[in-house]
């Protein structure tokens, strides 16, 4: 799917995809309603799969990302949040890998790495980069 594909044809192609996930793991629209703890209605995910509703929000993508065994941001390029690897520019991909390595951090870990970002921040401003 490419950025620039009409919403329609976006929606009706990543609803195709989710139900081909869906489908490879044997699992009724019922079963991933109860796998997602309800966070994802099997109603709703009828209409994702049918077209009717063109972007999923991230939680939803998360969940089901969860249930399907595939990547978070699989799901997000596919639903049209970001851009897929080969189409992002050499500056964009920078600072990607940090995006999606959040996951299970404790508190601490968490501000001892916006410290470092701070820090690394400094330097490149000192530096004259921007």
């Amino acid at each position: 799917m490419t950025p620039n594909m009409p919403d329609k044809s976006r929606s009706s192609a990543f609803g195709a995809y989710l139900a081909s996930l869906r489908a490879a793991k044997g699992l009724t629209l019922r079963e991933v309603e109860e796998a997602t703890d309800k966070e994802v209605s099997n109603a709703y995910l009828s209409q994702l799969e049918h077209g009717k509703i063109s972007k999923p929000s991230p939680n939803i993508l998360y969940s089901l990302a969860e249930v399907y065994g595939v990547s978070y941001e699989t799901l997000m390029e596919r639903a049209g949040y970001i851009t897929t690897q080969q189409q992002r520019t050499t500056d964009e991909k920078h600072g990607r890998a940090a995006t999606f390595a959040i996951d299970n951090l404790t508190a601490e870990e968490e501000t001892a790495l916006l410290d470092y970002l701070g820090y690394l921040r400094s330097k490149r401003l000192n530096k004259g980069e921007a």
